[in-house]
């Protein structure tokens, strides 16, 4: 069912118009059915047109939601209303959906409404990225200094445990090995922080994301996820992404590895790995008018008790963790890895869902000299 317009040609410019809209757009009629939804309405509500006009926007939002009462308030009044970070947030829409929300009757149809959606997610993850890269350099600096300082002290003191070793009683050569453990355990520490300082241009080509997936599941599915079930939702459309192939490996290994521990041995776990094609995400780069094309989405789904609320916008910083033996630089060393690829990474997390989403851009085939290795698009 669409909106009544004046010939089949004006309705069918009208809809190019706007499906060619960024946001979802949808007509919705006194009852709340749908009498209209653009493209990207389809993919907001997961539903294409013939089925959400069978359905009423209730079925998707929660009944206490701010949408009704601005719907409510733009029929009484006539007029147009906009309303800044409404929550729609559902298990119908799944995770979280943060948005600006504009409403405005139909003119000459009294009984329709326009809501434009506006997902305000991309920007914040976009800032956010850009908060993680700047931790990330933080980390830089201090793993070079650390490498530097701490290595050659560190070396005399295990040495001089070493020699004590040979001449210390029992008891005291229980206290020499501790003292060479931990010194060998700060070296480590200090090693995992090194790769933070590795400057060197990323050796990059054209990636099967899928194939890097597939390995991380079989490394997983013969360690640390042994019996938990990984189920895959794959788009076997989407090209190749511009990547190093074995720094994939490493970041979706460590958010298997993570979603695993997440999930534990509770009864119904599950980690759903998925990729998918997102037209329109662009990401201004520092220092030129280029915007580059993030397209290609791939997660990490898990149904585990979820990221503590308290450290939720920080999880990606360095030294941030919830494990008890964990040393925080995990997350911070796949955002360091993502963003030095040009990508962004956002966590989204409740009680029961977490799920951690990588854009990347796509490789392509043919480039001038001149032109940069990403994708760049027009803004949007």
């Amino acid at each position: 069912m669409t909106i009544p317009l004046e010939s089949p040609a004006v309705a069918s410019e009208h809809t190019r118009i706007l499906n060619a809209l960024p946001h979802p757009v949808v007509v919705l009629d006194s009852d709340g059915h749908f009498r209209f939804a653009n493209s990207d309405a389809e993919q907001f509500f997961s539903a294409g047109m013939a089925s959400l006009a069978k359905r009423r926007i209730q079925d998707f939002v929660p009944g206490d939601s701010p949408l009704f009462a601005l719907i409510e308030q733009v029929r009484q009044q006539q007029g147009r209303i906009s309303e800044y970070r409404v929550d729609l947030s559902s298990p119908r829409l799944g995770g979280e959906r943060l948005v600006d929300l504009y409403v405005s009757n139909l003119p000459d149809e009294s009984d329709l409404v326009v809501v434009m959606i506006q997902l305000r997610s991309i920007a914040e993850k976009m800032d956010r990225q850009l908060t993680h890269r700047s931790a990330a350099r933080s980390v830089t600096g201090l793993a070079a200094m650390l490498a530097h300082e701490i290595r050659n002290p560190l070396s005399g003191i295990k040495g001089a445990a070493q020699l004590l070793a040979t001449s210390a009683s029992d008891d005291d050569r229980g206290l020499t090995r501790l003292i060479q453990e931990e010194s060998d355990r700060i070296v480590k520490l200090v090693d995992r922080m090194e790769v933070f300082s590795d400057q060197r241009p990323i050796e990059r080509s054209a990636v099967n994301i899928h194939s890097v997936l597939e390995h991380v599941k079989m490394l997983g599915k013969s360690g640390f996820a042994r019996d938990i079930k990984i189920a895959e939702l794959y788009d076997p459309s989407l090209p190749a992404v511009l990547a190093n192939r074995d720094q994939l490996v490493q970041v979706f290994l460590n958010l298997l590895k993570n979603a695993a521990e997440a999930v534990g041995d509770r009864d119904g776990g599950e980690i759903r790995l998925w990729t998918a094609f997102k037209p329109g995400v662009r990401l201004s780069v520092p220092g030129t008018k280029d915007r580059v094309t993030l397209p290609l989405e791939f997660a990490v789904e898990d149904n585990g008790a979820g990221v503590p609320e308290d450290i939720r916008q920080h999880i990606f910083d360095p030294f941030v963790t919830t494990k008890p033996s964990g040393s925080g630089l995990g997350l911070a060393l796949v955002a360091k890895i993502v963003g030095d690829h040009g990508g962004v990474i956002e966590c989204a997390s409740q009680p029961g869902h977490t799920i951690f989403r990588v854009l990347m851009p796509a490789w392509r085939e043919a480039r001038t000299p001149d032109e940069p290795d990403l994708l760049v698009g027009t803004e949007i």
